[in-house]
């Protein structure tokens, strides 16, 4: 077993995108991994149960152009959690991620996802389990915290307590999550963004690796937080808006190879999509309906996404239907509005 630390250094977590459901599956990152290069991608959650009974390879296999990638898991029980790391070593992932930020009422009722902000000791339990079974470094996502949890005294009660086990990176969402009264979407929108909180939890543990996340929209209030933290992960507007990320390797990685143009990334996209085309099941529009914000802002857009959305779906949808999509926006105009 490679030493945690160790392994935590190799992984840049400056930008990452956040793990979404229904959202960031293995189409999704192979497309975010077009436009972007350096910045970290997480999976879906994937709950230990599904990992060890419902087919390992359909939930954990990925194309190797998507590292840096990092793997979040579902669950609450420190034997199946050190099982689901086993089995995904196999699969070389850059990071495991427990999920303790999840507000939604099937993950509550799996007793794990932000409900387990109420019992750190159990958290702390996972997380030794985890990095005792596991190649990759071990991170914890969570938020500032729950219901009528205290604001900052608890989460920081939390981050120490999960420290202590051995957890040296935690990725903090800067909102509260009210398990009772708000649904899934509601706990994305309606609990004030606390930054300031996350910001005092790096001052006072410096030691630790802090990432922030909710309600980042723009490479220049990445920029702001990362005066403050490690790192900055990006959610929803990665989604809406993934030529967001177009910029990244330049300004936060130091990479100064020219992005792509939004047209290439989509001719990047054809051959991955004629492969899985020829896959069994595989259908235009389980890729495509992750590329409908390629153009936002852009004239075209609205065009962009209804053929895609009209015909992604049809028998013989194929990479001729992009091609087709991608001749109603301008590459001219894109650039330009762009600019």
């Amino acid at each position: 077993m490679q030493n945690q630390e160790q392994l935590g250094m190799t992984v840049n977590r400056r930008i990452s995108v956040a793990p979404m459901m229904d959202w960031t599956d293995r189409h999704d990152r192979y497309f975010l991994r077009q436009i972007s290069r350096h910045t970290l991608l997480y999976t879906e959650m994937v709950t230990t149960g599904a990992i060890i009974h419902g087919g390992a390879d359909r939930h954990l296999r990925y194309d190797a152009l998507e590292h840096p990638i990092a793997l979040q898991l579902g669950g609450s029980n420190p034997d199946d959690l050190a099982r689901a790391c086993e089995i995904a070593n196999d699969y070389a992932y850059d990071e495991i991620n427990l999920n303790c930020g999840c507000p939604s009422d099937r993950v509550q009722n799996g007793a794990f996802g932000a409900c387990l902000m109420a019992t750190p000791n159990v958290v702390a339990n996972c997380v030794k389990a985890m990095i005792g079974a596991s190649d990759a470094p071990v991170t914890v996502k969570n938020r500032i915290g729950i219901d009528d949890q205290e604001d900052y005294p608890s989460l920081k009660r939390f981050v120490e307590t999960v420290a202590d086990a051995g957890c040296k990176t935690f990725i903090v969402h800067a909102r509260k999550a009210w398990l009772n009264g708000l649904s899934p979407k509601e706990n994305r929108e309606v609990p004030p963004l606390k930054y300031e909180l996350v910001y005092q939890l790096k001052q006072e543990l410096p030691e630790l690796e802090i990432l922030i996340n909710g309600g980042i929209r723009t490479l220049d209030e990445t920029e702001e937080h990362l005066k403050q933290v490690d790192g900055v992960m990006i959610g929803r507007e990665a989604y809406q808006n993934p030529y967001v990320l177009s910029d990244v390797d330049r300004r936060f990685y130091g990479d100064e190879t020219p992005a792509p143009s939004r047209h290439q990334v989509v001719e990047a996209m054809l051959p991955y999509i004629d492969e899985h085309l020829k896959s069994d099941n595989g259908t235009l529009g389980h890729v495509t309906r992750h590329m409908l914000g390629l153009f936002q802002h852009m004239r075209g857009a609205k065009q962009w996404r209804r053929y895609l959305s009209e015909n992604a779906h049809r028998k013989g949808a194929g990479v001729d239907t992009v091609r087709e999509a991608l001749a109603l926006v301008s590459e001219e105009d894109a650039e330009a509005l762009s600019a």
